[in-house]
């Protein structure tokens, strides 16, 4: 059992508050999830200032020393409870993320983007959304996610999200069947993990669809024809918002959507803060279809 909360902010005034109403998302996910728990902000200028490449990442914190030194004069850190943000406003995205590898070999990268931060770590949700100091962020989108492990160790490489892709994260409420086998397909064509979580199997299947060429409703499609077992899932892009469910719907999810924002949560109660929660359009997802929404 996880808990999943997202917000798409469609009205700009709504920017500045992202974190806070993200913050009450996260709250009331809390009991679904108390191992661990994670977030990941699209748009905060604190984390990815505009114009800047960004690489999440989780390192001891004796490996954060003189990062400009040993990344470039015009590269900055920002060390939020366990996870880090490199940013650097020359370097693009792979040139910085491969400067990172190279500087900090026993780093694990959680995030890379043009405008995504990566956050999390191993406590209870409330305590890990201060530790972010997740009610400070801005921007036009977030998910959050709270973990009650199943599949594999309490670790904050296995919270979620999962983003293995420039500016794509994912997260994952059940637990896929076949996650071994399809793992070792992907490990055959080159692909690394990071973790045994069986949700990083789904972020990285996703990944290789829309390396392949397909767009995000595709990539989801395919992954109900490919996955077993029982899953809600929300995906996002830096202007894409996407939720599916397996074919029996097994797991709960709620979108709610107004003109002002749209958002997904595992139970109703985690929307009662939102502004014209009112008057939104409130439903649940049908099994195997595949809902996006672009900014």
């Amino acid at each position: 059992m996880c808990g999943i909360a997202g917000l798409q902010v469609r009205d700009p005034s709504l920017e500045p508050r992202l974190g806070e109403l993200l913050t009450g998302m996260l709250h009331q996910a809390a009991e679904r999830g108390p191992d661990s728990a994670g977030v990941a902000l699209y748009g905060d200028a604190r984390l990815t200032p505009r114009g800047h490449a960004a690489v999440s990442l989780l390192t001891p914190d004796a490996l954060l020393t003189d990062v400009a030194a040993r990344l470039g004069g015009d590269t900055a850190a920002v060390t939020v409870g366990q996870s880090t943000v490199v940013h650097s406003p020359t370097l693009g995205v792979t040139d910085l993320e491969r400067a990172v590898r190279v500087a900090f070999p026993s780093a694990v990268v959680t995030g890379r983007g043009t405008e995504l931060a990566v956050l999390k770590g191993v406590g209870h949700p409330d305590a890990l959304a201060e530790e972010f100091d997740l009610r400070a962020a801005t921007g036009h989108q977030g998910i959050a996610h709270t973990r009650m492990a199943t599949e594999s160790a309490v670790t904050p490489a296995g919270a979620h999200p999962f983003s293995v892709d420039e500016n794509v994260c994912l997260v994952h409420n059940g637990s896929f069947a076949n996650h071994a086998t399809i793992r070792r397909e992907l490990r055959a064509e080159g692909v690394e993990f990071d973790s045994e979580n069986d949700s990083e199997v789904g972020a990285r299947f996703v990944a290789a669809q829309l390396a392949a060429g397909h767009d995000l409703e595709k990539s989801l499609r395919l992954l109900c024809e490919r996955f077993d077992g029982f899953y809600t899932l929300l995906v996002t892009t830096g202007d894409s918002f996407a939720v599916v469910r397996d074919a029996i719907a097994c797991k709960p999810a709620v979108v709610a959507e107004t003109e002002a924002w749209v958002a997904m949560a595992s139970e109703y109660r985690y929307f009662a803060h939102l502004p014209g929660i009112e008057s939104a359009r409130i439903f649940e997802p049908e099994p195997e279809e595949v809902y996006t929404w672009q900014r």
